[in-house]
């Protein structure tokens, strides 16, 4: 009998942070599994110049391990969107994680605010992240502290393009939705104030198909803060992907 591979989970991190950022879920995972550190971040070069979602969804795809079960978080949900509308073949389920969808004009405004903060003044917008991300959580400290060396590591002109792709990509994606035909799950969490429950209902909506999730009590880093709960809910639809393909 020929042996056929499990197909992997990739993990796409959000703007700032890289593949480390998976560790806890990839612990509670009960797959093989891949972190991918986007372009720009991690052990990737630097990008020295604008980009756009299309480059680094390619850059992306050029490093996936064959047909994945593709995670992705904030800017990474936004690139697997992007691989899965356009390269269906390579994506067996597609999870959004605290993911923006079709922004309103406020929201637009918002993230074309914090992209000018991030150009003017980097290390307040690191500190700004952090406060988005984790006051109010039960997050150890430690953990805290790591994510906040993780920003503050970046270089900040590579920074910079990456983001302008989280703030602008959107809308690149956005109209492309309805046409993803893979299976997908929108997950975010409850207090979320970025990426909102009001977003990830958009997107279920959109994308057909789709399911949704607000995990209770969570803020933007829902991969670190309930890595249990994130990691039981992409078991729980993959498993219930595969057994409608059965």
């Amino acid at each position: 009998m020929t042996h056929v591979p499990e197909t992997s989970v990739a993990l796409l991190h959000g703007v700032g942070l890289d593949a480390g950022m998976w560790a806890p879920v990839q612990d509670a995972l009960k797959r093989n599994s891949v972190a991918i550190d986007l372009p720009g971040h991690g052990r990737q070069p630097a990008l020295t110049q604008p980009t756009s979602l299309a480059e680094l969804a390619e850059d992306v795809l050029a490093r996936l391990p064959g047909r994945s079960h593709l995670v992705g978080f904030s800017l990474g949900a936004l690139i697997a969107q992007y691989i899965a509308r356009y390269h269906p073949d390579r994506v067996a389920t597609l999870t959004c994680v605290n993911s923006v969808c079709r922004r309103t004009e406020a929201e637009s405004q918002a993230v074309m605010a914090r992209l000018v903060s991030a150009e003017q003044n980097f290390m307040a917008t690191v500190e700004a992240s952090i406060d988005r991300w984790y006051t109010g959580t039960s997050v150890p400290a430690d953990v805290v502290e790591a994510t906040r060396r993780t920003l503050e590591a970046n270089d900040v002109g590579s920074f910079v393009h990456a983001y302008r792709v989280f703030a602008l990509g959107d809308a690149v994606i956005g109209p492309e939705l309805g046409n993803i035909q893979v299976p997908t799950l929108a997950v975010t969490g409850e207090l979320d104030p970025g990426s909102t429950p009001e977003m990830t209902q958009r997107l279920a909506a959109a994308v057909p198909g789709a399911k949704s999730l607000v995990v209770p009590g969570a803020r933007h880093m829902l991969p670190v803060q309930d890595a249990d709960v994130l990691a039981g809910a992409i078991n729980d639809f993959i498993q219930e992907s595969e057994g409608e393909r059965a």
